[in-house]
């Protein structure tokens, strides 16, 4: 059987034949499906010899006896008929294991090394190497990301060779229930989001709907989570269906939502690293309707992105705002698009590809009616013409 051609040839029932420098099955030993063929073929096809491969930088030797080796084969030749025929393996196994990991694994793509281990014992062995995984994960992802891997709490004990399965194929991927300590934030209706690798929780929905104003951390570097009560300075009102978003680092940013006298269309900034941490009511000019159960991104860092929700009356929104808190006094600017996806609240946005804004589901307008969606839309921020 020839397995992975260009890898290996094995001597096994039922016999390989290499003619010419390519594989065919013995015609003793082929099965009756091998006798199929399409009727446009010439039956004579079976007795060419194909010769090198055109274009191969290896040359073909006048004599027959010459071609028993190559740069990338090693065979013993056979008399079988009229023609001479090779047996044998790959000769890119005669290379050394430092220069078949170096100068052919590592340039392959994680995909490929996975499949390579699979070929024969020697290329499993060396595709093991936790060296040789580091090279072929850095040639896909690019230094900066192996180097953000490498921080990553826990990445060292799995190891490149893990690590790459999981990011390339999620075979490892499962959720489980992660214990913590401290006093849990019982709530619904709340907003989070992540900072670094802490999680950060705000507001919410408590015991008979009370708008709460709190927030909490939990820092998963620890070795034992545990969730804590901040304390924070100038507090915004209660709330819940609102949107959190992080921005340039440890600050948050926080939107909207509905309090105890209503819908809010306020905007508030927390730098979660100061100390006191504090809330910042930054009063942009011109903003969104009040609103409750809409999604925001953030982009390029300082950019809050504002989509949908729930207006006064139940009405649902399908506007898009944008506002530049790297400005001294930000103003809200309605992003204008030639055409809108339908009007919807509880959705996502997520940002993706640099500056390409991607929105799922949510509870949307058609007509009458509102139904569940599962619909996708994307918008190019890229472009000086946004399009949905």
């Amino acid at each position: 059987m020839w397995t992975n051609k260009g890898f290996l040839c094995e001597r096994v029932s039922p016999e390989v034949i290499l003619v010419g420098g390519r594989g065919t099955v013995s015609p003793e030993y082929r099965g009756p499906f091998a006798k199929r063929r399409h009727p446009l073929v010439d039956s004579l096809v079976d007795d060419i010899d194909l010769g090198p491969v055109p274009g191969s930088s290896i040359k073909q030797s006048r004599k027959p006896s010459d071609r028993s080796c190559s740069g990338f084969s090693a065979f013993q030749p056979v008399v079988v008929g009229d023609r001479n025929v090779c047996r044998g393996f790959c000769g890119i196994l005669q290379l050394s294991d430092e220069v078949l990991s170096l100068n052919i694994l590592s340039l392959l793509t994680p995909r490929d090394i996975a499949s390579v281990g699979s070929v024969c014992w020697r290329l499993n062995d060396l595709t093991k190497n936790e060296d040789l995984w580091r090279m072929v994960c850095q040639n896909a992802w690019g230094c900066e990301t192996t180097r953000l891997l490498e921080t990553v709490p826990g990445a060292k004990r799995l190891g490149w060779g893990r690590l790459a399965r999981e990011l390339t194929t999620l075979e490892a991927a499962a959720w489980r229930k992660l214990t913590v300590g401290g006093t849990e934030p019982s709530r619904c209706n709340f907003s989070a989001c992540a900072v670094g690798n802490r999680v950060v929780l705000v507001g919410g929905e408590g015991v008979n709907m009370q708008p709460m104003n709190d927030t909490f951390v939990l820092d998963l570097n620890s070795n034992n989570p545990e969730w804590q009560h901040v304390q924070v300075s100038s507090p915004p009102p209660g709330r819940w269906g609102h949107t959190l978003s992080c921005v340039n680092g440890s600050h948050l940013v926080l939107f909207g939502g509905c309090g105890r006298q209503g819908l809010l269309n306020d905007v508030f900034v927390l730098d979660l690293d100061a100390r006191p941490p504090t809330w910042r009511d930054i009063s942009g000019l011109a903003p969104p309707l009040p609103r409750s159960w809409h999604s925001s991104c953030t982009l390029d860092g300082t950019k809050l992105i504002v989509s949908g929700g729930c207006a006064d009356s139940g009405v649902l929104l399908s506007d898009t705002f944008l506002l530049d808190l790297s400005m001294e006094k930000p103003v809200w600017r309605e992003i204008p698009v030639a055409w809108t996806p339908p009007s919807r609240l509880g959705h996502t946005l997520s940002v993706y590809g640099g500056r390409k804004i991607l929105m799922f589901g949510g509870l949307a307008k058609s007509g009458p009616l509102r139904f569940r969606s599962s619909d996708v839309f994307t918008m190019d921020l890229s472009e000086e013409e946004p399009c949905l």
